[in-house]
């Protein structure tokens, strides 16, 4: 007989994600359907969720994936995600906070764009992590085995880009959230880790021209090439494994090395 005694199958598990429609997201979603999880494809872009839901559908079915459409940076979009899951499933296992927006906030940004980027910014990469946490925590209290809360961070929560304040300020505070509610949470069997990637092959880095990000990643990344989602999936997954369970409060960089390359 093995050693091992702890579960790496995430199979019934009731998982909501949000900022599902596309990137990351939408391989997260894929990678916890291919594991036998129940999967809330969370967007504010419906054709994106609709996309998503079809693709898992196809692959196996409607009975492990639901879509909903809604803005996490509005109470009503967050009580409408969770209740989704809630409806379909009656709880959440886990949730991962996946959601995010860049935009130029530059100290050099007139008042008005910097105002509303600042705060639209630090709404949707922040605050709804915080509020769908809370939403959240009655039924990650009952999951059976330990509820899981994975906050999709940055490097730019370690580092910094200049002319993106608030996103850079955004995923500092998604770290210093995420080790906030481990402390908070752990005595109650529910995990919170952070993953903070690198330059992904994402919508977010489309509009980089190809030649610039070949350019970058030769230089910055040790690596030599820009990540594709799903590498950031599989990590994310991995927290959420019940084999994962004394992971608490660790904020996991997906960088292809590039955070530690000096010069």
């Amino acid at each position: 007989m093995g050693l091992s005694k702890l579960s790496r199958s995430v199979e019934g598990a009731r998982v909501l994600i949000t900022g599902a429609g596309s990137g990351m997201g939408r391989a997260t979603a894929h990678v916890f359907a291919d594991q036998g999880a129940h999967v809330v494809v969370a967007d504010r872009d419906a054709s994106g969720v609709a996309a998503v839901v079809a693709e898992i559908t196809a692959e196996y079915g409607p009975d492990r994936v639901r879509g909903v459409t809604g803005d996490v940076s509005t109470p009503q979009g967050r009580n409408e995600l969770v209740a989704a899951v809630v409806d379909a499933w009656g709880g959440v296992d886990v949730l991962i906070n996946n959601a995010g927006v860049s935009l130029v906030t530059s100290v050099f940004s007139d008042e008005d764009s910097f105002l509303q980027n600042w705060d639209q910014t630090l709404a949707i990469n922040v605050s709804a992590h915080a509020h769908l946490i809370r939403l959240c925590l009655p039924y990650l209290m009952k999951a059976p085995n330990g509820g899981r809360v994975v906050n999709i961070a940055s490097t730019e929560g370690i580092v910094a880009t200049g002319g993106l304040s608030a996103y850079t300020a955004s995923k500092h505070a998604v770290i210093g959230l995420t080790k906030n509610c481990a402390v908070e949470l752990g005595r109650h069997n529910i995990t919170v880790n952070a993953i903070c990637p690198g330059p992904i092959d994402t919508a977010m880095t489309a509009g980089i021209e190809q030649d610039d990000k070949e350019k970058y990643a030769r230089r910055k990344v040790p690596l030599r090439r820009y990540g594709i989602p799903e590498e950031v999936a599989q990590m994310t997954l991995s927290l959420c494994l019940p084999a994962a369970s004394y992971t608490n409060g660790a904020a996991l960089v997906v960088d292809g090395g590039m955070t530690i390359k000096h010069g």
